[in-house]
């Protein structure tokens, strides 16, 4: 379903969101409750993402359809492939099936698993054979998405041997590694990382325990946009944040900061304060260990009429759409000049907005929810609105807490 998003303009927005809990840890809670049933998972994610994920971890046999869920799809393959006994074929969409795994793939076969391509060499869907995995040793390229890498830290301690795993080259998206590790540790399980290598002990069992799930901070950046966008003295609180987070996207008050947004700790809160004007003419940052704020942040900056340089944007290309093209066709409509290459984006700063556009989404939830803020300076029409569901299904109505009006077309 298309809707035209209207914001409220010239006034000063105030409220308060529960946002649930962060999908990136909800879904490594959900395979490590798999591993280990005697965890007590609250504040999870409502999102699309964890629903298949907590869906597809208790089949056996049969079709497993992640639809468009990469994590799911990442994480589910190393479970699968080292749970022995299991036969399952691990599907998604048309846009799942054209998204490399290979790497992946080559790392379990490595360490023992049986798996097969059944359509395009290197890409989903795959079947797999689960075996009681004997080897621990394994070597992946160091700058490939973090979500191969956490999928083997996630099922090493439950190896028979457990998992050393050397990372070549210089590592991207750190902190969604040492996120993956942090909720190892919490747990009980051992593990290290040291230079390239990281080794993850076997855990036969854990005690019961308790986990809450921090709020998701990707979801907290459209917030941190709206600020941003909104008149001076403009402020949302936000539950349940955690300023020492382990989440990657917890960079979101220091990357927000120059475009005069304040951000405050209270308890479980967070608020964001509309303090004043952007500091600087053109944002520069380099997205490597946050790479999924890139579209929050291009946008923003182009409604407050500022420029931005963002690099290290090479896992992009392989999202849910090529987050990078997808990014310069909507913004071009709006009137941008922008530029993008395989690992950056070049914004020119304009205060030109072409108003009342299509926004396309290409099946990709961030893209709706990152143009969104930007109907607080014109009325939008945003395709397929029903997308946000992946990782953010109650994204409009929250949204009309702050006066925004989604009218179905």
């Amino acid at each position: 379903m298309d809707i035209k998003l209207t914001g409220p303009r010239k006034e000063q927005l105030e409220c308060e969101i529960n946002i649930t809990g962060s999908k990136s840890e909800s879904n490594r809670l959900l395979l490590l409750q798999a591993l280990y049933p005697n965890l007590q998972i609250e504040n999870l994610s409502n999102s699309d993402d964890a629903r298949v994920m907590e869906l597809g971890r208790s089949r056996r046999e049969g079709i497993v359809d992640i639809h468009h869920a990469g994590t799911a799809m990442r994480f589910l393959t190393a479970y699968f492939a080292s749970r022995e006994g299991v036969e399952v074929t691990l599907t998604g969409s048309a846009r799942m099936k054209q998204r490399p795994i290979r790497i992946l793939v080559d790392a379990l076969r490595a360490l023992g698993a049986r798996i097969e391509y059944l359509e395009a060499e290197g890409c989903p869907p795959l079947k797999i054979s689960g075996q009681r995995l004997q080897q621990n040793a394994v070597t992946l390229p160091a700058d490939v998405s973090s979500q191969y890498i956490s999928a083997l830290l996630l099922v090493g301690a439950s190896l028979p041997n457990g998992l050393e795993l050397t990372l070549q080259g210089t590592i991207t998206s750190v902190p969604y590694i040492r996120m993956t590790l942090g909720l190892l540790s919490s747990l009980g399980i051992p593990n290290r990382f040291e230079g390239n290598r990281i080794r993850v002990e076997p855990v036969a069992s854990l005690h019961a325990q308790k986990c809450v799930v921090e709020s998701d901070w990707s979801s907290a950046s459209y917030y941190f946009s709206i600020v941003a966008l909104a008149e001076t003295g403009s402020r949302i609180r936000l539950r349940a944040y955690r300023k020492d987070s382990l989440q990657g996207d917890s960079v979101l008050p220091e990357l927000f900061a120059p475009l005069g947004v304040s951000t405050r700790f209270e308890n479980d809160y967070m608020e964001l304060v509309r303090t004043g004007d952007p500091t600087v003419p053109v944002l520069e940052a380099n997205l490597i260990e946050a790479p999924d704020l890139a579209q929050t942040l291009a946008a923003c900056c182009f409604g407050l009429g500022l420029g931005c340089e963002l690099t290290g944007l090479h896992t992009l290309k392989i999202k849910e759409t090529d987050r990078l093209v997808a990014l310069e066709n909507e913004l071009t409509k709006l009137g941008a000049e922008i530029r993008v290459t395989d690992h950056s984006l070049h914004l020119q700063p304009s205060r030109r907005i072409v108003p009342m556009q299509r926004i396309g989404t290409y099946n990709d939830h961030r893209m709706a929810m990152a143009f969104a803020p930007l109907a607080l300076k014109t009325d939008l029409i945003i395709e397929d609105a029903g997308v946000v569901s992946k990782s953010y299904p109650d994204f409009w109505e929250d949204l009309a807490l702050l006066h925004f009006h989604a009218e179905p077309l």
